[in-house]
């Protein structure tokens, strides 16, 4: 563990995220947000390691995060967060030693353990009532199913469970302190629900077959405790809910992530209910709600077509730009790998509208464009229609800095985008956090919201005007129609 050396002056503060491969630290000025340090490190390998890259020994965070200190990185700090990689699992026996290694948000081996627990609640639409999700082999409520199915004598160990980052907390703290974690991060487990703010002990017994001792949920700006040398842990959260604290997203805010899939989020004032399970609700870091919705297609959709057309990503958009709104008429429908939002599993991509003079590159560029954007404004509007206000978008990923992707993303959006530069943020927010947990200890009242550091840099789009939104909204209802004969009913 990195050796942490504390002295007077202005308020430092740090922001670890611990990912499923590496470690990384920005270190903060506590007022400000100036990023003063940073610090990288990749996980060692450490055995056991059966399963490559969806397992781990936990040990091996706090290797990584030891280099990552190295050279005094966090020298000076008087605050620390962490912000941990969601859904994972870290089973303790009742000597709070680890029972097997910790599994990863990524392992798929609860996939099958993740139906039975639905089928045994009684279907999708009771999950959703209990807890706002409903379980996948990602959610830690699976991976206790499965673990009760796979590995009974190490589930029958099992006397307590910790997220990731609830686990690198306890370890700077010394290992002594209560077990904590967050609201953000624990929404994610399948046991715990946003709505009510409480667990459901019952879940964890319907999936490992027996009760366990669960962290206490910490306030947004609660810290965790103090180190033995008198260093503040803030409460830590999950990733994704460090990242918008850290790109300072609020209520009116959306954020698309282009990744080969998509995962795209909001900030809510309330917990949504979905049946269907096509909104995932989870709880944000500082007190809101985040509802979640994930596309199959993104990037790969982009990629895709580049291929196809014997270019790369950039010239994929210099094609796309040299083509006009509505690609003459071609339309691609994104469903690449089967999709999510909407409901399409088995489905495959459409491209439709091919005329004499629609069958040039530039037009399949932009369809794929144009394509990509308007099913993930599909995934958008899952939102709106249940009353989430989307007035600005972040768009984040590689691919969100190709210039036909910042041209296009407004007009079928319908709303201003900003495309961040690339940063940190999941550590950010976990430096923000620390912040607003140090400055909180010395006020007369708990401070309402984290401090207010200086803006993301960022290019935000020009605003729309009237003839923008008229092409935007042609788009769609192109896209829209081409959708609905070819998958009738596909969003109800």
């Amino acid at each position: 563990m990195p050796r942490i050396h504390m002295i007077c002056g202005m308020g430092i503060v740090a922001g670890i995220e611990c990912s499923s491969q590496f470690t990384k630290i920005v270190v903060c000025d506590s007022d400000t947000g100036s990023v003063l340090r940073q610090g990288h490190a990749a996980h060692p390998e450490l055995p056991p390691n059966r399963q490559e890259k969806t397992e781990i020994d936990p040990q091996a965070w706090l290797i990584s995060l030891g280099e990552a200190a190295g050279g005094g990185v966090l020298e000076g700090v008087q605050a620390i967060g962490i912000a941990g990689q969601q859904h994972g699992m870290i089973a303790l026996d009742v000597g709070g030693v680890a029972v097997r290694p910790a599994l990863l948000w990524n392992d798929k081996r609860a996939t099958g353990a993740a139906a039975d627990l639905v089928e045994a609640l009684g279907g999708p639409e009771a999950w959703a009532q209990a807890v706002g999700s409903i379980p996948r082999a990602s959610h830690t409520v699976a991976k206790l199913r499965w673990l009760a199915q796979a590995e009974p004598q190490n589930a029958r160990r099992t006397a307590e469970v910790l997220l990731p980052h609830d686990w690198l907390t306890w370890q700077l703290l010394g290992g002594q302190a209560p077990r904590s974690t967050d609201r953000g991060d624990v929404s994610g487990t399948g046991y715990w629900s946003a709505a009510t703010g409480e667990y459901r002990p019952d879940l964890v017994e319907l999936a490992l077959g027996h009760q366990v001792a669960l962290p206490r949920v910490l306030g947004p700006a609660e810290p965790a405790g103090h180190t033995p040398e008198g260093l503040l842990i803030s409460a830590g959260t999950g990733d994704n809910m460090a990242a918008a604290l850290g790109l300072g997203v609020g209520p009116g805010d959306a954020v698309v992530s282009l990744g080969a899939s998509s995962t795209i989020f909001a900030i809510h004032h309330e917990a949504l209910h979905d049946p269907t399970g096509t909104i995932t609700s989870f709880a944000d870091a500082t007190g809101n709600h985040m509802p979640v919705v994930h596309t199959l297609n993104a990037s790969r959709v982009l990629r895709g077509a580049a291929e196809l057309l014997g270019t790369e990503l950039d010239g994929l958009s210099e094609l796309a730009l040299r083509s006009t709104p509505g690609a003459y008429g071609l339309v691609l429908l994104p469903y690449l790998e089967g999709e999510r939002t909407p409901s399409l599993p088995h489905t495959a991509g459409t491209l439709s509208g091919l005329r004499r003079e629609s069958m040039k590159p530039e037009h399949l560029a932009r369809a794929a464009v144009e394509g990509m954007l308007c099913g993930l404004a599909d995934a958008l509007d899952v939102l709106r229609r249940r009353g989430v206000q989307v007035r600005r978008v972040f768009l984040l990923g590689a691919a969100a800095n190709l210039p036909a992707v910042r041209t296009v993303a407004p007009l079928i959006f319908g709303t201003n985008v900003v495309v961040p530069q690339p940063a940190e943020y999941a550590a950010l927010g976990a430096a923000r956090q620390a912040a607003w947990a140090m400055h909180g200890q010395h006020a007369s009242r708990p401070l309402p919201e984290p401090p207010r550091w200086r803006a993301v840099a960022a290019e935000p789009s020009a605003e729309l005007t009237e003839e923008d939104i008229a092409i935007g909204q042609a788009v769609r209802q192109q896209f829209t129609a081409v959708r609905e004969q070819t998958h009738p009913g596909a969003f109800g």
